[in-house]
């Protein structure tokens, strides 16, 4: 069973700057709940117990948030804040978390290879840091599951404007069912023009430990920094690669305007809009 997760979380967030300086992008809200504590539950929700966050050591924010804060408990529990103390405790108890700091931002790449001991010799699943995704079945759990029926390496995917292709991986492959490829290639950032296909890249994957190997012969790129989409490459010429076209809807928190939208179309859910009133 697919039992273990890596949240890579260690970037600088210079997209949202001043906003980012000391605060950690994952840690910016959505609704009533930091980013990342949304792709936390998500892991969880897909029958993952274990997870390893790649952090920055300017990234103590999101440990603390993790971590169970005696004092606030006890001032919760005098003042008989029960639905309070509830909340922080589950919090704490969400699922065995590991923090692994990156010492050096070098990419995606090196982020993931960072968690090479701890994945050891089993399959894992990845979740960006800075992305929501909400749908039933949930993005990773829906991955999970086509993992163990396709017995291969997946990912997901979503359908991308000509516009946008500049912000994506983007795929190209053979169609092997409704919503399932075989991809054959993978071109990180393509110009509109040259996109092999409208399919970005959305930030879950499923990999055997396999992919290890391909992120270690992956050659840096002009900046230093290991590319997964490389090793994706790389692995998808001697393993079989899905992408998965996913249904539901993915927020991107690294941009202004998904972070707004996101905290509009969550709140509007009837599960969450309660916390506004």
């Amino acid at each position: 069973l697919i039992m273990k997760a890596v949240i890579p979380a260690a970037g600088f967030g210079t997209r949202f700057l001043p906003l980012t300086k000391a605060q950690p992008k994952e840690m910016l809200p959505v609704v009533n709940k930091p980013t990342i504590q949304w792709v936390v539950e998500e892991a969880v929700d897909a029958g993952i117990t274990d997870i390893a966050i790649i952090t920055g050591e300017h990234k103590q924010a999101i440990e603390n948030h993790f971590r169970p804060i005696e004092k606030l408990e006890k001032i919760l529990e005098m003042t008989g804040k029960k639905t309070e103390l509830k909340e922080v405790r589950e919090i704490n108890e969400l699922a065995n978390l590991e923090f692994i700091i990156q010492k050096e931002q070098k990419g995606l790449g090196h982020a993931i290879l960072c968690a090479e001991d701890f994945v050891g010799s089993d399959s894992f699943a990845i979740l960006l840091g800075d992305t929501i995704c909400t749908g039933n079945p949930n993005c990773t759990k829906g991955l999970v599951d086509l993992f163990y029926e396709k017995n291969a390496n997946i990912f997901s995917v979503e359908r991308i404007k000509f516009e946008e292709t500049k912000r994506y991986g983007v795929v190209s492959g053979t169609k092997v069912e409704e919503d399932i490829m075989l991809v054959k290639d993978l071109v990180e950032k393509p110009e509109p023009e040259t996109a092999p296909s409208l399919l970005g890249i959305q930030g879950r994957y499923v990999f055997t430990p396999d992919i290890f190997t391909h992120l270690k012969s992956t050659k840096s790129g002009a900046v230093g920094e290991i590319q997964l989409t490389d090793a994706m490459n790389s692995l998808s010429k001697v393993q079989k690669l899905y992408s998965w076209t996913f249904k539901g809807k993915r927020y991107d928190i690294g941009t202004m305007r998904d972070w707004f939208q996101s905290h509009l179309e969550l709140s509007i859910n009837s599960e969450y809009s309660s916390v506004l009133k």
